[in-house]
């Protein structure tokens, strides 16, 4: 191989390796810029879903004022079970067994709006009637016992401030399961009032009879007017709740 020849050999080796490496960095560049974006996005899906969390059951403020107006008697309220004895009462908040760790009502008793009895034991008709039942976890909560919540637990996250207050202080949102009609325990994937994505509905990672558990009870429950919240399997929202105003008043213990 002459000088000339050789000389171009070594050029054409140097141009391809550089047009190689360009191309490398090129590809490396482009990864770089797609692994940022990702966290970026990642980022700004964590700031969304912890403002939604702390928004979590909480009322619609109309230009920013609190609504407190407070109504204190019993009236277009009922008691569930003075309508129904097909469901079944295990009212966490009258025990210490809940997330706060306190007992907060004197004795469990299931406050609702008329019109939401009127719904609950539609859909609980429904249920009956494929070998289920709803089991209750919270119905109404007095207003006063929201900022006692409060003051145990002040995390907008998991409790709604009373500022705004709750649609539970509305008698217009129950916190529910399911339970086997002849008896037994339903597996609904957590335990109620679990602060965790597993009790997320859009969370799959599950056994597919939780899942369909779920789903029963999300679908019959919307069926008859009810909606959720992203966070919580256990939560539902009667569809004409903001029509209600907070309420105060406390049920008699016998």
């Amino acid at each position: 191989m002459n000088k000339r020849k050789l000389i171009v050999l070594i050029f054409s080796v140097l141009i391809f390796g550089c047009n190689e490496a360009k191309v490398v960095a090129e590809s490396n560049s482009q990864i770089l810029a797609l692994l940022e974006r990702s966290k970026t996005l990642q980022l700004r899906g964590e700031k969304v879903e912890q403002s939604m969390l702390k928004n979590k059951d909480s009322l619609v403020i109309l230009n920013g004022e609190p609504d407190v107006k407070l109504n204190q008697n019993s009236k277009g309220f009922v008691n569930i079970e003075e309508l129904s004895d097909e469901f079944i009462l295990d009212m966490k908040y009258a025990t210490s067994d809940n997330f706060l760790k306190e007992k907060v009502y004197s004795c469990e008793k299931c406050y609702v709006r008329e019109e939401v009895a009127e719904a609950l034991i539609k859909a609980n008709n429904d249920l009956l009637a494929q070998g289920y039942r709803i089991k209750f976890f919270d119905c109404y909560r007095p207003y006063s016992v929201q900022k006692k919540m409060w003051k145990i637990f002040p995390n907008p996250g998991y409790v709604a401030d009373p500022k705004g207050g709750s649609i539970h202080n509305r008698g217009a949102a129950v916190d529910i399961t399911l339970v086997r009609s002849a008896g037994g325990h339903v597996d609904m994937g957590t335990d109620f009032d679990y602060f965790g994505k597993e009790a997320h509905h859009a969370y799959t990672k599950l056994p597919k009879t939780v899942l369909g558990h779920r789903k029963l009870l999300r679908e019959t429950m919307e069926k008859h007017g009810f909606k959720t919240i992203r966070t919580e399997w256990w939560h539902y929202n009667f569809k004409t709740n903001i029509k209600f105003k907070i309420s105060d008043f406390k049920w008699e213990c016998e």
